[in-house]
């Protein structure tokens, strides 16, 4: 029997780099397992910091060791593929944040015409971008928290604006509210703040960021998460639950081991984990996602609501990380989980017209 040769992406040039390093290194043990070491070969490819790509002994030796490396004296300008891309027959792509979930890698892996794991350009840049994902959401009439898109340009360039823009925020979201820039992923950039000079510096920090930035309103909620698995015809998982002693889930809590508590499943009551199910799938649907993604919500127990905080096209995928957790918990293995997504890369691939 003939091995699908899987080429596994890695590294990137995010600052989800080392969490990207440890996803690769789930899913290549996952493949190399039992269930799977006959179906599935191999090949890895790890983009370096600076965007050069390696394959081979250094690919095999960052993901054996699961540490970044340096720089090897390569000129970013000057690369090209490595010739091993052209063995691969399917790209499992698993790198974290900007290019390498926003829709960058999916165009390229896109125009080499092989069929790769998880969203393409639309789905995937819809997921990164902030604000597009909220146009979408309330397109698709998923109640969210308030908020405001602005850009760097009214944080920066004029004076008499940037005052204006300050006493909009506070009547409309009021106090505390969350300053984010729209493309970042892990909390990157993100403050809450409490008061007017809190607000000013962090619309200073986000748009040092990125150029466009969305502020939203603080609510007090449970912060919950639902795991998508699927294409046109996708299936929602339990629901699982953040829990955290720290003011906001932050970088330091999300990536520091003991900060927060993950809870599968949450205890809720079954018409609401119904309606995150059901509300998971309606985002899914609304921007466009295939294969996997998580989607987080805001449960205020305190009236009943539910609302729609994001979705992840590209979620964290280490043993340990929830998505993986919420499907192990429904009955999916980590090592099925991996296979199942490979086979829906497959599948929506082959859905597509034949090249003439």
């Amino acid at each position: 029997m003939t091995k699908l040769r899987v080429g596994l992406l890695f590294g990137g040039r995010s600052g989800e780099h080392e969490v990207s390093i440890s996803s690769a290194r789930a899913i290549a043990k996952a493949l190399s397992a039992e269930q799977n070491a006959n179906k599935y070969e191999i090949l890895p490819f790890y983009i370096q910091k600076d965007g050069f790509w390696q394959a081979g002994e250094v690919a095999q030796q960052v993901l054996a060791s699961g540490a970044a490396i340096q720089n090897q004296g390569t000129t970013p300008n000057l690369w090209q593929f490595p010739p091993q891309t052209q063995q691969v027959d399917l790209w499992f792509p698993i790198l974290h944040g900007p290019n390498g979930e926003d829709g960058t890698i999916q165009g390229l892996l896109s125009l080499m015409q092989v069929p790769f794991v998880g969203s393409g350009v639309l789905g995937s840049a819809t997921g990164m971008d902030k604000i597009g994902m909220k146009v979408a959401f309330a397109q698709a009439g998923l109640p969210q928290v308030k908020y405001k898109a602005i850009t760097r340009a009214q944080v920066w360039s004029n004076p008499c604006v940037f005052p204006k823009l300050c006493d909009e925020i506070e009547s409309t979201l009021g106090y505390p509210c969350f300053v984010k820039p729209a493309n970042l992923g892990s909390s990157v950039g993100i403050a809450k703040v409490r008061s007017r000079q809190e607000l000013e510096a962090a619309l200073d920090n986000a748009a040092s960021y990125d150029r466009r930035i969305i502020v939203e309103a603080g609510v007090v909620a449970r912060e919950v998460e639902c795991a998508v698995l699927g294409n046109d015809q996708a299936q929602a998982s339990v629901i699982g639950e953040i829990t955290y002693n720290s003011d906001f889930y932050d970088y330091e809590t999300k990536y520091t081991e003991g900060r927060a508590d993950l809870l599968i499943p949450a205890a809720l009551p079954e018409a609401i984990a119904r309606q995150i199910q059901d509300m998971a799938l309606q985002a899914f649907a609304a921007v466009d996602a295939a294969g996997l993604a998580r989607v987080d919500f805001f449960y205020v127990e305190a009236t009943g609501e539910v609302l729609i905080n994001e979705i992840n096209t590209l979620p964290g995928f280490t043993a340990t990380s929830m998505y993986p957790q919420l499907w192990a918990y429904s009955g999916i293995s980590f090592p099925e989980l991996v296979d199942k997504l490979i086979q829906l890369a497959i599948e929506r691939d082959s859905a597509v017209e034949p090249k003439s």
